[in-house]
């Protein structure tokens, strides 16, 4: 099979069938074997009604339904698992990704050798205080911690090589980062392509500020799993050895004079070197727990499931 269109959705009813003949249509004009996936992250509309009439219709169309909304990242992570074309794609069901960049994404990662190509939305028809220059923000901040040179790590139409999505966990909220979790998994030949964006047809977003706020949060996040995710001790116990020095030499020096230098001078509990000492000390000491914990945890995880399949169709 050449390409897996993986759709992730919330109450997207009135677009579905419009993107579907979209979709179909340019998959029939380049003679590509294809599937279409769509994850119902919990719709209260009558998306999943309309799912499984095209699945009945065609056998190419598959559906997963939820039992609740767990999230953006849980429906990529499990379309991603049912995928099973050569070139995954994955895009928005809100008809603003248009499915006519698909051939050359595909192009892309069969023939230019991509391991993953994400879409760049440079002429965007969002709104410019609320999505753009957060977005700006956010993408410039990604860029630099991160190191994986992209203008839009929100776009949601991105091209997969299908080893890609088969070895990254997509989890949390971190669907923002795929681009990262990939480079990290070893798959470092990133590209980007400009992409035609298309202004909102039907219905609302469903993100809000609050995304770019949890956006950030997950960013700290992702940059201290890739830096130490596989030995948290490398951090929290240099961390613990520093405080624990500067403790330790602060107690020394106050223990040398009390003995030494001026027995006669003021106590020990009356001097402020005495509480920095402590203080340290007991930071020290738990940054060393943290990072004990962290290992220990580390080497007794087990996989648990992050959502919950309430119906599946053609899979």
């Amino acid at each position: 099979m050449h390409i897996s269109v993986v759709i992730p959705l919330l109450n997207e009813d009135e677009s579905l069938t419009e993107l579907y003949d979209w979709i179909a249509s340019v998959m029939q004009s380049n003679h590509f074997s294809y599937e279409i996936i769509f994850i119902d992250d919990g719709s209260t509309d009558n998306s999943w009604q309309i799912i499984s009439h095209l699945s009945s219709k065609n056998k190419s169309v598959k559906g997963i339904r939820f039992l609740r909304n767990f999230g953006k990242s849980q429906a990529l992570h499990a379309g991603f698992d049912k995928a099973q074309g050569q070139v995954v794609i994955t895009m928005d069901a809100d008809l603003q990704d248009s499915p006519d960049e698909i051939p050359e994404l595909y192009n892309m990662i069969t023939k230019n050798g991509y391991d993953l190509v994400s879409g760049w939305k440079k002429k965007r028809y969002d709104s410019v205080i609320s999505k753009n220059i957060p977005s700006k923000l956010f993408n410039w901040a990604a860029r630099k911690t991160s190191g994986v040179k992209l203008n839009d790590f929100n776009c949601g139409l991105k091209a997969y090589k299908k080893d890609v999505v088969k070895n990254i966990d997509v989890n949390g909220e971190m669907h923002r980062y795929i681009p990262v979790l990939s480079k990290n998994a070893g798959f470092s030949k990133i590209g980007e392509k400009v992409v035609q964006h298309q202004a909102r047809k039907y219905g609302e977003t469903k993100f809000g500020m609050n995304r770019f706020i949890h956006g950030f949060l997950d960013l700290i996040t992702i940059w201290f799993l890739s830096r130490f995710a596989k030995s948290p001790m490398h951090l929290f116990g240099a961390l613990g050895f520093i405080m624990f020095a500067i403790g330790f030499t602060f107690a020394a020096y106050l223990g040398i004079d009390k003995l030494f230098l001026n027995p006669t001078g003021r106590l020990i509990t009356q001097r402020p070197q005495f509480y920095i000492a402590l203080s340290t000390m007991i930071i020290g000491t738990q940054f060393f727990v943290a990072g004990f914990l962290g290992e220990l945890i580390l080497r007794n995880k087990t996989d648990k499931k992050r959502y919950q399949i309430k119906e599946e169709s053609n899979l």
